[in-house]
């Protein structure tokens, strides 16, 4: 197995797939592949019991600035709009009421803040605040058993997208692949990356693949390659490792909770599945692991050639697990991975949303959970919030926590821009198709109708 090729891509999770899928349908580069050590598409992170498959806006993400929620929105939307478009039969998603919950005097002066003050009520028209009976009408088990006294606000919008990203990543991958140029390699881990003179020589357990530019979206692993190559060498990896735990049908939506802004991880929320709204997830919860991919302990090795073994590094972890919110977070977060006494400790964050669950409603979701690589920056000793993306000669590295997944066609959109740069020859990007396809589709009136599977008030239509 080989070949030559103008643009390979490097994994082929939800990243990989969307830059995959933008640049075969939406570009005239002559040849493209796409390389998958794993022998299905998106069968790591991606997979839909591995993140919490929630698409996400910045409208209820109360850790995001306005600025960023900006930034995200675009991102959202390109793929909702996508999901629109090419789902109709809900096999890639679920669209439900999603909440952001404050409870008590202070959290709700924060969230009327934020959506009155701080500009999220004009950032995002459909987000609306409602109060207790409201709340009660759209999630009953959120008020039943709650103290009368205690104020509640919750601000709710019907864009709440659950998705599987797996499947949406196979969709990507699929419409791709229809193109004669388009060549899909799975089961094929790539051993070594070699530059040329003329871009690139990837080594594969199946063989060798020449190409003029690369793109490397291989999560985690997308930094362990950019290192051997020379590159993020201020960079390492503090890799985070999310679980959950179940319930049976408690909740007809997404019920976020306020999170703290100095953490990149979200806050504790409950959802319904996105295939079986039977279901009720919460979570997740957040602990470091020394490893690139939950439950390979091959990977170890792999996260220390990632760190480093040098006192930068190290240095930079004492720093940021140092920090007097951060600390106290990732040792409560060990906790809740013991046996029965992590249920029972998890058990207020829950009851914060559905106030009557008693310990034997939930249990701990076995097999669930991936492996999210968070950014340190060892120049500023300081853990990075958001995507990492590093720019070499004619090649790219994406290392993409949340909200990557989300934000997926935006970075492959900007990814593709930077592919045609790479490249000598005269390509072009229709971007006006790729708008049509994608965001075009997305729903933008107030007012809950057939294409959004909601009723006006964000409540879940009977075909969810």
């Amino acid at each position: 197995m080989s070949g030559t090729y103008d643009l390979v891509i490097v994994g082929g999770g939800i990243s990989g797939a969307s830059l995959l899928y933008t640049t075969a349908k939406f570009t005239d580069i002559d040849s493209i592949a796409l390389i998958e050590k794993e022998s299905e598409i998106a069968a790591i992170n991606s997979h839909h019991t591995n993140n919490s498959q929630t698409l996400h806006f910045g409208d209820i993400e109360t850790n995001y600035t306005l600025e960023k929620a900006e930034e995200v929105k675009e991102g959202a939307e390109l793929l909702a709009g996508y999901l629109e478009h090419h789902d109709a039969d809900r096999e890639m998603h679920a669209k439900r009421s999603k909440m952001v919950l404050a409870v008590g005097d202070e959290e709700v002066s924060k969230l009327e803040r934020r959506y009155d003050e701080e500009g999220f009520g004009d950032l995002f028209p459909k987000l609306r605040p409602i109060e207790r009976e409201e709340i009660a009408e759209i999630e009953p088990a959120v008020v039943e058993g709650r103290d009368p006294e205690t104020e509640l606000l919750a601000l709710q919008t019907p864009d709440g997208y659950v998705v599987d990203y797996g499947e949406t990543a196979k969709s990507f991958v699929d419409r791709a692949d229809d193109e004669p140029h388009v060549d899909v390699y799975t089961g094929t881990a790539v051993t070594d990356v070699t530059p040329t003179l003329d871009g690139y020589t990837i080594e594969t357990e199946d063989g060798r693949f020449d190409c003029s530019a690369a793109v490397v979206a291989a999560g985690c692993h997308s930094l362990q390659i950019a290192k051997e190559l020379g590159y993020g060498q201020d960079k390492v990896l503090l890799p985070v490792a999310g679980s959950f735990f179940l319930a049976d049908d408690l909740l007809n939506g997404k019920v976020y909770t306020l999170q703290m802004k100095k953490l990149p991880f979200a806050a504790v929320h409950g959802d319904a599945d996105v295939h079986d709204s039977s279901i009720t997830r919460f979570g997740p919860t957040a602990k470091l692991v020394p490893a690139l991919e939950r439950g390979r302990l091959s990977t170890v090795t792999d996260f220390l050639d990632v760190f480093g073994l040098n006192a930068a590094a190290a240095l930079s972890y004492a720093n940021i697990l140092s920090d007097r919110v951060l600390l106290p977070y990732v040792l409560r977060n060990l906790v809740y991975d013991l046996p029965e006494v992590g249920r029972r400790q998890f058990l207020p964050h829950v009851r914060k949303v559905v106030p009557d669950v008693d310990l034997d409603d939930i249990e701990r979701a076995k097999g669930y959970g991936g492996v999210r690589p968070q950014i340190v920056d060892t120049s500023a000793k300081s853990l990075d919030m958001g995507e990492a993306k590093i720019v070499g000669d004619d090649i790219v590295f994406n290392i993409t926590p949340s909200p990557g997944a989300s934000t997926c066609l935006k970075n492959a959109m900007r990814d593709t821009r930077t592919v045609l740069d790479f490249l000598d020859a005269d390509y072009e990007f229709d971007e006006a198709a790729f708008r049509a396809d994608t965001i075009d589709n997305f729903p933008r009136g107030t007012e809950g109708d057939e294409s959004t599977g909601t009723d006006p008030a964000g409540v879940p239509a009977a075909d969810d």
